[in-house]
């Protein structure tokens, strides 16, 4: 860091009342104003430096990270290959699965409709859910 220069006794501060000042002069003189663009130079300097210093470090941290990810995208590899080979055998299951059901449920309404048919075609009574037969109305 860089000496700070020491507050003059006689230079009237910020922290004088502007009553106290006279009319004719400014309540900020030319001499704070130096010295304020002065420490602002400075604290311009120091962010510069640490900017300066800090992006090596920087770069470090994200080579780190690039490393990591590829990395991790050598790991993935094998476990979304398994992923998608499992997914694909249960999906095969899955399908035959539900083929073999549809043509058992075809199968069953091709045989209901049939066993209606021949019903219809003997005249006899269907039956109710509850197994009885239907009987005629009388009249």
């Amino acid at each position: 860091m860089t000496d700070q220069q020491p507050l003059d006794p006689t230079e009237p501060t910020s922290e004088t009342p502007a009553a106290e000042a006279p009319a004719d002069e400014p309540t900020v003189d030319a001499a704070a104003n130096s010295r304020a663009r002065e420490w602002l130079s400075q604290l311009e300097a120091m962010i510069q430096q640490v900017a300066t210093q800090a992006a090596p470090v920087a770069r470090e941290v994200g080579a780190k990270a690039a490393e990591l990810a590829a990395v991790a995208a050598v790991k993935a590899g094998p476990a979304a290959q398994k992923a998608a080979s499992v997914t694909t055998e249960y999906g095969q299951r899955f399908a035959e699965k539900a083929q073999s059901v549809a043509a058992d449920w075809r199968h069953e309404n091709e045989a209901a409709k049939a066993a209606d048919d021949v019903a219809a075609e003997a005249g006899s009574p269907k039956e109710l859910a509850s197994g009885d037969p239907e009987t005629p109305a009388e009249g």
